[in-house]
């Protein structure tokens, strides 16, 4: 056993990964859905958003809330007429937010940024994908 767990870890060695810590079930996550999990020290939400994953520390930048945990939600945008009135109002399909529990603040889950406020955003959490596994770097 101690030879084995030796080759692991000269083998996480060799690809760069011997200090990042292994996500068990991030590989799983399918299309528009995410894993809370914790990562060392920091709460984090890994969301496979069109193919690939991105994490995202779970604290809301306005007051820390749990932002990963809230709703996914299309972006909402206005149907208009030729008039250039609003219609209704109808939510994508190709841009998803996360809508923060508490407040309700929203957050492209691709790239983290506020919808409101494009100069707050979630803070990033670096993730590494090497043979099946995901790693998020410390």
């Amino acid at each position: 056993m101690e030879a084995g767990v030796a080759m692991e870890g000269q083998a996480l060695e060799s690809a760069g990964l011997a200090s990042e810590l292994k996500i068990d079930g991030a590989a799983a996550i399918a299309e528009g859905e995410r894993l809370i999990t914790v990562a060392g020290d920091r709460e984090i939400g890994i969301f496979r958003v069109k193919g690939r994953l991105v994490a995202w520390e779970n604290r809301c930048p306005h007051q820390g809330g749990p932002a990963c945990t809230g709703r996914l939600v299309g972006r909402t945008e206005l149907a208009l007429a030729p008039d250039k009135t609003v219609i209704r109002e109808v939510r994508s399909e190709t841009v998803t937010h996360l809508a923060c529990p508490w407040h309700g603040w929203e957050f492209d889950v691709e790239t983290g940024v506020c919808f409101a406020l494009p100069t707050r955003s979630l803070r990033r959490i670096e993730l590494v994908e090497h043979n099946g596994d995901v790693y998020v770097r410390p």
